[in-house]
């Protein structure tokens, strides 16, 4: 009887199942890693790699992990309902509150990205410069590439950091745009165009 006992632990230790080899990859990685090279370091497809993604994602819906997805690329985060818990833990200081020119930088690029610093101003109505620098400072966004046009000026993205910061899984996750002027009433729309 000790045989079949010893048989049944070694096979249950034997081969690691997907989900199981994607958390640990990711446990170990230092930012988000791509699709492409999980599937080329354990061996499996794409599909199969996303497959176990997704499963590893709804395993861990009633614990303390989150996948955070960006681009294209995916990483562990703790949930977010538990961030007040994790900065206590980490004596982080509540000091990293964004200013209101940051946060309406931030949504401008959030929902328009990729823009150009010019793009921003306009719809700020200000210079954002110095609340660019302090965004790229912070890894809120980055520079992804340059615009055609005069000057070819450097367009803007938000950064997984981002994400990480309003505790998103995903750019999905923003609340939809929707313009003042949809907001309003719409009786009071029509009461104005007659």
């Amino acid at each position: 009887m000790s045989d079949q006992t010893n048989q049944t632990t070694s096979s249950q230790h034997q081969i690691p199942d997907l989900e199981a080899k994607l958390e640990a990859l990711l446990f170990v990685a230092a930012g988000p890693v791509g699709i492409g090279s999980l599937s080329e370091v354990i061996g499996a497809s794409a599909e199969e790699i996303e497959h176990g993604l997704r499963n590893l994602e709804a395993d861990y819906l009633d614990r303390g992990l989150r996948l955070q997805w960006h681009a294209g690329r995916v990483q562990i985060t703790s949930a977010p309902e538990f961030a007040p818990l994790v900065e206590r833990f980490l004596g982080l200081e509540a000091t990293t509150r964004l200013s209101r020119a940051a946060l309406e930088t931030l949504a401008i690029i959030a929902y328009r990205q990729p823009v150009t610093r010019p793009g921003v101003d306009a719809i700020r109505g200000v210079n954002s410069d110095a609340v660019l620098k302090s965004l790229l400072s912070k890894g809120l966004v980055q520079e992804v590439g340059r615009a055609e046009g005069p000057g070819r000026p450097i367009l803007y993205s938000t950064t997984a950091e981002f994400l990480q910061y309003f505790g998103l899984s995903s750019l999905q996750e923003m609340p939809p745009f929707v313009l003042e002027a949809e907001m309003e009433n719409p009786e009071e729309k029509k009461l104005l165009k007659d």
